[in-house]
């Protein structure tokens, strides 16, 4: 079983940045593709970001392409998610997903098998 655990959320004014980190118990060879997911109060968990276990092929939401940029460092089976020029509109839990191997990025919630317990952002205006 693969563990995921988010951390780096926290409270940013409007214009500010964080950077959230995701470290996955397993050994990368076992997971491939990562994201990060939000989810706002009242609302669905929304996709963000994802990325290939290389780090060659991204996606992003248009909501937050061009300000957040995700990454990973395979030899720390870390994922990072930079978020730069925050927005009051980006408040949310946010959660780091991974999928098995083989398993290609996706927008889709349903095509990760592993899920962190999510990690609170707040951006105040």
């Amino acid at each position: 079983q693969v563990q995921l655990v988010e951390a780096g959320g926290g409270l940013v004014q409007a214009g500010g940045s964080l950077r959230l980190s995701c470290a996955a118990s397993a050994r990368t060879f076992t997971i491939d593709a990562m994201g990060w997911f939000r989810q706002a109060p009242g609302k669905d968990r929304e996709f963000v970001a994802t990325i290939d276990w290389s780090g060659g092929t991204t996606a992003y939401a248009d909501s937050v392409k061009g300000r957040f940029t995700i990454s990973r460092d395979n030899a720390k089976s870390t994922v990072y998610l930079q978020m730069n020029s925050l927005k009051p509109e980006d408040t949310a839990v946010y959660y780091c997903a991974a999928r098995k191997w083989p398993g290609s990025v996706s927008f889709v919630y349903s095509a990760y098998d592993y899920w962190g317990q999510g990690t609170q952002v707040t951006v105040s205006s």
